[in-house]
């Protein structure tokens, strides 16, 4: 299986939040992968694109994936 890019593993997370979490863990697993090493572990999403853009909603998406490694920022 090819390594998916960071464009790529964040549309399966925007995929995946939009069908109830399906397979959520897999593709937090895959966007890990796909940051650049030694980038660091911070990527930026669209809050646009969630399914509860408010702050308790962003703010469990930033606890959720921080558990799992990932700092979750927001773009404005």
């Amino acid at each position: 299986m090819a390594a998916l890019t960071l464009e790529q593993a964040l549309e399966n997370i925007y995929t995946s939040l939009h069908n109830d979490n399906a397979d959520i863990d897999l593709h937090i697993a895959q966007l890990k992968s796909a940051l650049p090493p030694g980038g660091g572990n911070t990527v930026t999403v669209d809050p646009a694109r969630l399914v509860q853009n408010n702050r308790q909603g962003r703010k469990m998406m930033q606890a959720y994936f921080k558990k799992r490694g990932i700092i979750v920022t927001f773009a404005s």
